[in-house]
């Protein structure tokens, strides 16, 4: 949108259609919302900005050049200056000051207690003459230094001086107020202005629409100005919603300061009462009344700022073209409120033109006008352009202020562009400024982001050498260390300030007590509770919330219950937060009893329960199998109006599966289904399970298929199936899940696992077992029980000689410390995954308990299995030279050995001490001799060794036989 001129008045409101909410002044304290790369021309852009330490100076000197008065009066003021016994001071002049002077005199002085001797004094004088200025003056200073109960007196004195208060007055007050951070009351003087009579004039208007402003009611703000210009001063609605101050101005100025200067009979006939409240109230009188136009620039700052705040921006660009319609010349705020609308807005070309327009209309800008520009760039991480309005700053002949610099540091800070953030450092040290205090915590934030420790210590000690940090700021850093989970180097701060200071803030104590909860350190924020008090510093609601939460997150469920008494004791109201981190706390130790008595505690003090609560107590019966608990809890939820969720459907169809109901059950999983966001993955994966126990596999595969499609299936999901598919005999179903959730990467825990493995060795596939296996190893996911169950089902249907499965049962059982490599071992080894087998092996080598006869039986296979057969045989030959005896899977391995090496004696030999009964003959040793000789090329050794089998099985004795049915008996 291209901005229209100036000169055109009517319309120049045009460029104002870009407002956004936002201050009248420059916002650069705030914080940028993204973080940006680096520019490489940042930095050298920046040292073009550079200034030396003398061109700083002189520019000061004529910054901070007091204002130069004739006469007597730098006299006046230097002896006030050099005597601090005031009437000493002042004693030379007595019946020399004019009125005049006098007020000069108490405007220059900025220390109150001064500025009400001086006013004593010259109230002593025989010939002074109260007046309405003097007392203004004083009331100003005394609001400003925020002496309320010294306000208070000066206000009774002027009534009791009959000194009538002014708009002025009144002006002055709401100002002074408002800014001591008592906004409803300052309103209130509007109210004492009604009782007297008296109409506020523009300035007193605007202040109060000022102060509305500041506060956020912005409908009230804007009802008050459209009742000014009528005439109206309509007070019933005009309310800020604020909590109210300790020390009680509120109840001095319902009680004292109303009756003190409250109009007499005689004023009215004196007409001492000038600009009376208009009592117009009927809409037909309105209409005769001439509607008043605001004058003054500072009111439509005011209107452009509210509307701007309020995101009013038609109504922002209708005062602006009202103010050049009126006349009424716009100013530095002006210009500085409109720049910032448009900007931050988004709208930068506009603010820049409104630049130009500025000083076209020979307005010249200010540091603040600049500053505007630098903090919108900064905001918008546009570097470039935020050095190029510094660098205006100096070419128009103007000084960087603490405003300046702080947007500069937060904006490198944030962006973590350490190099451009020191070099302005540099330059301020060298130019003799002072680092901004609030610019503090963000550098420290930065160097701590980066890992760079050593250098936020040492900036941070530099700082302090030269100034301290006030318990906001340092409490800051402290959160900077706490967010990072340093609680080392927060607690070395902490300790510090502690003991230099040997008083604490509350929100120090509050800061570091977070920093150990981060750190799970409860015992050491527990012990900083109960010391703040000893430091001065007494806990308050957050100390209290953030102790109940952080152990409610821990290990003691008592301990958060113990202190949420101990909180309402002292007269504090918890959180709705933390009595449901209490209640949720007790809900997963199933503790419903508990959860319940928190529950009656939270109603008592007032507070409605939210989703979150019922919904933990409802999975708290659940758990416990109590569905009729769980149901009470929510029928009360529904009672109360709020809407139920997902995690309270799932609880209740947990409660149904606990006690079989499936047909409750998928009545809740039928209205979860009519929800927007669905059933979750639980509830599904409950109602797969239900179904499964009661082996409604139709039902269960329904839900299972729309998870799948969803592509919300998770693990549970897919376990839960394979179990179902194995216990109903449908084992190809079985594999195809197993293969699925292989592919689908959601082999997470020992549990899934597990199931896939039991699902391919159930299923005769050992493979994919063994490599199911090594994958779940590598992850360091160590096997249990039920892991080893299913590699004892694998070997049983591999091609491995019964004895070999039956030793490692046995070896399993009495925990040897081998016995899990063992058997690991021996599975590669069956599926010809021998290099990992070998790896196995070597951790069986390296042992330091004595192997038995089964662990060398599983080396001897898994080096035979992968032909390295001379390592086989040293470890037969070790397994003899520490006098172990060799068993029937020992020969069995050596038969093989033998025959893969082309010892044809040594299979012999074994075959020999069978036949001779040296050796227990076995049906898995018979196979092996028979391989063995088919190896060697030996048919007829082999077809011997078969007809021996058969001989020896036809010479057995016959097994009676049940003559009815045929079958053994």
């Amino acid at each position: 949108m291209t901005v229209h001129h100036f000169s055109s008045l009517q319309h120049g409101h045009r460029c104002l259609q870009a407002c956004a909410q936002g201050p009248k002044l420059s916002p650069l304290s705030r914080k940028p919302a993204h973080v940006f790369p680096r520019k490489s021309c940042v930095s050298q852009g920046f040292r073009l900005c550079c200034h030396t330490r003398t061109q700083f100076s002189e520019r000061g000197v004529s910054k901070v050049r007091k204002k130069r008065y004739g006469g007597c009066i730098p006299s006046v003021l230097r002896s006030l200056e050099v005597d601090s016994d005031v009437s000493n001071a002042l004693r030379p002049w007595v019946g020399k000051l004019s009125p005049k002077e006098q007020t000069v005199v108490l405007k220059e002085q900025h220390d109150w207690n001064t500025a009400l001797l001086v006013f004593r004094w010259f109230k002593s004088q025989e010939d002074y003459v109260a007046n309405v200025i003097h007392y203004n003056i004083v009331l100003r200073i005394l609001g400003r230094a925020q002496k309320w109960d010294q306000l208070r007196l000066c206000w009774i004195e002027m009534a009791a001086d009959e000194v009538l208060p002014t708009n002025n007055t009144y002006a002055t007050l709401i100002d002074v107020y408002a800014k001591g951070g008592l906004p409803k009351e300052a309103l209130e003087w509007l109210r004492h202005m009604k009782i007297r009579e008296i109409f506020p004039d523009e300035v007193t208007m605007n202040t109060a629409v000022h102060v509305l402003k500041e506060a956020g009611e912005f409908d009230q703000a804007e009802r008050f100005f459209k009742n000014w210009c009528v005439g109206k001063m309509d007070l019933d609605q005009l309310n800020i919603c604020t909590a109210d101050a300790e020390i009680g101005p509120k109840y001095f100025l319902s009680t004292e300061l109303f009756k003190a200067g409250r109009p007499r009979l005689s004023d009215h006939f004196n007409g001492r009462n000038s600009n009376k409240v208009s009592n117009l109230t009927d809409s037909s009188t309105d209409q005769m009344v001439a509607i008043r136009k605001p004058k003054l620039a500072a009111t439509y700052n005011t209107l452009i700022d509210l509307y701007g705040k309020a995101g009013r921006l038609k109504d922002a660009s209708n005062a602006f073209a009202e103010m050049l319609r009126s006349g009424v010349v716009p100013d530095k705020v002006t210009f500085n409120t409109m720049i910032y609308t448009c900007g931050s807005h988004g709208n930068m070309d506009e603010a820049e033109a409104l630049l130009c327009k500025m000083e076209e209309r020979g307005v010249s800008p200010d540091t603040t006008t600049l500053n505007t520009f630098i903090g919108l760039y900064a905001t918008a991480g546009d570097m470039d352009n935020m050095l190029k309005f510094y660098r205006k700053i100096n070419g128009m002949g103007l000084l960087p202020n603490v405003v300046t610099y702080r947007t500069i540091l937060q904006a490198f800070g944030q962006r973590k562009m350490v190099a451009e953030l020191e070099l302005v450092l540099e330059e301020m040290e060298q130019s003799g400024i002072s680092i901004d205090e609030q610019s503090v915590p963000v550098i420290i934030q930065m160097y701590i982001d980066l890992g760079q420790l050593d250098r936020a210590k040492e900036f941070l000690e530099g700082y302090q050498r030269v100034r301290g940090l006030s318990s906001m700021n340092h409490a800051a850093v402290l959160d900077a260390y706490a967010e990072k989970g340093l609680w080392k180097e927060a607690e070395a701060m902490f300790l510090g300030r502690r003991e230099s200071e040997k008083k604490m803030e509350t929100m120090e104590c509050n800061v570091m007590i977070k920093a150990y909860g981060i750190a799970n350190l409860h015992d050491k924020a527990l012990s900083v509770f109960e010391s703040m008090r000893c430091h001065g510093a007494w806990p308050d609601e957050c100390t209290y919330n953030s102790l109940i939460q952080m152990l409610s997150d821990g290990e003691s469920a008592d301990a958060a219950g113990d202190f949420l008494t101990r909180m309402q004791e002292s007269g504090f109201r918890p959180s709705r937060e933390t009595f449901c981190a209490v209640i949720a706390r007790y809900a997963r130790d199933s503790r419903a009893a508990e959860a319940v008595d928190v529950y009656r505690q939270m109603i008592r003090a007032g507070i409605d329960p939210n989703e979150i609560v019922y919904g933990s107590l409802i999975n708290a019966f659940a758990e416990a199998g109590k569905v009729e608990e769980a149901l009470h809890y929510f029928h009360v939820m529904e009672e109360s109006g709020l809407k139920t969720n997902q995690v309270v459907y799932t609880s209740l169809i947990k409660a149904y599966s606990k006690i079989g109901s499936w047909r409750e059950a998928q009545e809740l999983y039928k209205k979860m289904l009519d929800l927007d966001v669905g059933p979750d993955v639980i509830a599904s994966n409950s109602m797969i399970r239900l179904y499964s126990e009661l082996g409604m596999v139709h039902e269960a595969k329904s839900v299972f298929d729309n998870l799948r499609a969803e592509g919300s299936v998770d693990g549970v999901s897919f376990t839960t199936m394979m179990h179902l598919y194995k216990n109903m005999g449908m084992v190809d179903d079985a594999v195809e899940v197993a293969q699925e959730m292989r592919q689908s990467n959601l082999l997470a825990d020992s549990a899934c696992y597990n199931a896939v493995m039991s699902t391919f060795s159930t299923s005769g596939q050992l493979k994919e077992c063994a490599e199911v296996l090594h994958q779940m190893l590598v992850k360091k996911i160590s096997p249990n029980n039920t892991t080893f169950k299913a590699i004892f089902t694998a070997l049983k249907k591999s091609c491995l000689p019964i004895e070999a499965t039956s030793q490692l049962v046995m070896l399993y059982k009495d925990r040897k410390p081998y016995s899990k490599q063992a058997i690991i071992t021996l599975l590669f080894s069956a599926v010809g995954m021998h290099s990992h087998a070998q790896n196995y092996c070597e951790s069986i080598m390296i042992a330091e308990a004595k192997l038995d006869v089964r662990a060398y039986n599983v080396l001897i296979y898994a080096f035979v299995a992968s032909g390295e057969v001379d390592k086989a045989l040293n470890f037969f030959m070790k397994m003899q030279d520490e006098g172990l005896e060799a068993d029937t899977m020992t020969y069995i391995n050596l038969v093989t050995c033998y025959g893969r090496a082309g010892l044809i004696e040594g299979v012999k030999r074994i075959h020999r001490q069978m036949k001779s009964g040296e050796i227990g003959q076995s049906a898995s040793l018979l196979n092996a001799l028979v391989d063995a000789y088919r190896n060697l090329g030996k048919r007829d050794l082999a077809d011997l060794v078969n007809q021996e089998r058969w001989f020896d099985s036809y010479t057995q004795p016959e097994e009676e036989t049940n003559v009815e049915n045929g079958s053994p008996s």
